[in-house]
């Protein structure tokens, strides 16, 4: 059950890191400064789709480009690994 913990524990800091992700990126375009790359954005929504998708729709963040309606997939996707990973328990 401690591995268990120490799992959900990593994933919601991957989710947590792309929420900062998210968010540095968008203080950086009001900025005019360095920017985070598309591709590491994509890169964390993989990793962390909740983060991600909850700092796009609050910051309103990259909501109009075409690559970023991976987004939602991405979420998508993670929750039916997590319902296969449940049944897989039982």
């Amino acid at each position: 059950m401690i591995l268990l913990e120490a799992e959900i524990a990593i994933y919601l800091t991957i989710n947590a890191a792309a929420f900062l992700a998210y968010y540095s990126d968008k203080r950086s375009a009001r900025r005019s400064a360095w920017r985070t790359p598309e591709k590491t954005l994509l890169v964390m929504a993989l990793l962390g789709p909740f983060g991600a998708l909850f700092a796009m729709r609050l910051f309103r963040h990259k909501t109009q480009k075409g690559k970023f309606r991976l987004v939602p997939l991405f979420l998508c996707l993670h929750i039916v690994l997590a319902v296969a990973f449940v049944l897989t328990l039982t």
